[in-house]
């Protein structure tokens, strides 16, 4: 071979690890690309079905609309107590998936134990107008936390309950308008570490837009906190939750519950209906 081809083939070897190196990052790139921008897609699932009234649901439960202070109206399901009243309400906040018929049985269930139920409906969820996003679940909140103090539930005889990412909504909705107490159902230390655990790979600490910096919210918090989670939860790793019940300011107790998923049905029956009582029967006076 000439010195001349030798030369060449040897450029040419030279520059194989380079091109190959370039396209890794170029696929780095639109992956990342990709992510930012459709983010919101990632976190959201919501069933925009139009679920109309609760009347003929349940006997009592009447349709509320939320006025935000962006000013959207949204609908949302007011389930009265079974059996005697507590004169407790409780605020329920859902996750990120279906709408507020999915949650009717489990407000039901805390229902029958003597509360008044609000089951909130965030925006681009069940009919609603608006796109979700944590600003806008967060004017949402406050919204429904508004709406109970005009049916007569002050803060001493209101509880929240959020489930999954509706903790991170619970929590920051604490810092404004604080309750007797939170139940927080499978939550998690922020968003951005439930990110890192299923993308361990991307920046998420730099692009996620969407943060819910939950036990930044609770840190400091006098409010009392009863934590909720499975160990076999895969989507918040069962950890995260524990982490999180560990910084709380006021923690109330944490209960594990040995085998249970993210989605099970435990979740939405009579087991976190009893759950609520517990917190209720060691927070609200009276």
């Amino acid at each position: 071979m000439s010195r001349v081809g030798r030369r060449r083939r040897s450029a040419e070897a030279g520059r194989r690890p380079g091109c190959a190196l370039l396209a890794v990052l170029a696929v780095v790139a639109l992956v990342v690309t990709l992510v930012t921008v459709l983010q919101r897609t990632l976190v959201y699932f919501p069933d925009r079905t139009d679920v109309g009234t609760v009347a003929g649901r349940v006997p009592g439960a009447r349709d509320l609309v939320l006025r935000t202070d962006d000013g959207l109206d949204l609908a949302a399901w007011l389930v009265p107590p079974a059996g005697e009243d507590r004169e407790v309400a409780v605020l329920y906040l859902p996750g990120n998936g279906g709408n507020r018929l999915g949650r009717l049985d489990v407000a039901r269930e805390i229902a029958a134990r003597g509360f008044t139920v609000l089951l909130l409906e965030y925006r681009g969820y069940g009919g609603n107008p608006g796109r979700p996003s944590e600003q806008g679940l967060a004017r949402d909140a406050r919204a429904a936390a508004a709406a109970l103090r005009d049916e007569g539930f002050d803060p001493a005889r209101t509880l929240y309950v959020g489930e999954s990412i509706g903790t991170g909504v619970a929590s920051r909705l604490a810092t404004t308008d604080p309750p007797a107490g939170l139940l927080l159902r499978s939550p998690f230390t922020s968003l951005v570490d439930v990110g890192r655990a299923h993308y361990p790979l991307l920046p998420v600490g730099l692009i996620l837009r969407d943060r819910f910096p939950s036990a930044e919210h609770l840190e400091g918090s006098d409010v009392p906190v009863r934590v909720l989670h499975g160990s076999d939860d895969d989507v918040v790793p069962s950890r995260l939750s524990a982490e999180l019940a560990a910084r709380v300011g006021n923690l109330q107790g944490e209960v594990v519950v040995p085998g249970a998923g993210h989605n099970d049905a435990i979740w939405f029956g009579p087991r976190l209906a009893d759950e609520v009582v517990e917190l209720a029967e060691a927070v609200v006076v009276g």
